[in-house]
């Protein structure tokens, strides 16, 4: 038996709760490729310590658990589903665009959709080609400003996390300082008014320099 196969064994057998979690923790540290569908199925567990070791180990690995974690994305089980967002909005690989953008747009758990709102602005657009860059980019710019009339304060909160991150890493810079700036004249919520002139502050302090 390998050493993989012991870790993902381990978490298999574990009989309770804090033995699956230092299990879990173990096969995260490893990043180990073998042990990816295992991290993923723990996402599903009841159990949110475990769920968090295994986004960690999912984001250590990076790009090899993409692809599995967008063919394995949970249908039934939300809260699964947004740890999986998680992980792929921090791994930021641009193969998760069109996940992101349908998960910020449309799913019903208002987690789900923060997660991917958050994780639009920051996606690594440089491994895209380059005919294929701008449009994608206006894609998540189109999602982010769609979102932001959603009557769900969070969501609209997350949106703004997102534009910020998006303004930083494309060429939309300009348009979305002019979108932050209607935002002020119409948003009620002190929350996002408050997030939105924090982004404000943010960019430009970056454009100034």
């Amino acid at each position: 038996m390998t050493e993989a196969q012991a870790l993902i064994r381990a978490v298999e057998q574990a009989d309770s709760a804090p033995r699956l979690v230092a299990a879990v923790q173990d096969l995260a540290s490893a990043e180990v490729e073998a042990g990816i569908s295992t991290l993923i199925a723990v996402l599903g567990y009841n159990n949110p310590t475990a769920a968090v070791a295994a986004v960690q180990g999912l984001i250590q690995i990076g790009s090899p658990a993409v692809q599995p974690l967008i063919e394995q994305l949970d249908d039934y089980n939300y809260g699964a589903r947004a740890y999986a967002i998680r992980a792929l909005a921090a791994i930021a690989d641009p193969r998760a665009l069109d996940i992101l953008l349908a998960s910020a747009a449309t799913d019903f758990a208002p987690s789900v959709r923060r997660a991917a709102a958050k994780g639009l602005g920051a996606l690594r657009w440089r491994e895209l080609p380059t005919n294929e860059r701008s449009t994608a980019q206006v894609k998540a710019l189109e999602t982010l400003e769609l979102i932001l009339q959603d009557a769900d304060w969070s969501i609209r909160y997350a949106a703004i996390v997102g534009l910020q991150r998006l303004a930083t890493t494309s060429e939309l810079t300009s348009q979305i300082q002019s979108k932050f700036a209607q935002l002020l004249a119409t948003e009620k919520d002190a929350a996002v008014r408050s997030r939105v002139q924090f982004a404000q502050a943010q960019l430009f302090s970056i454009t100034s320099d």
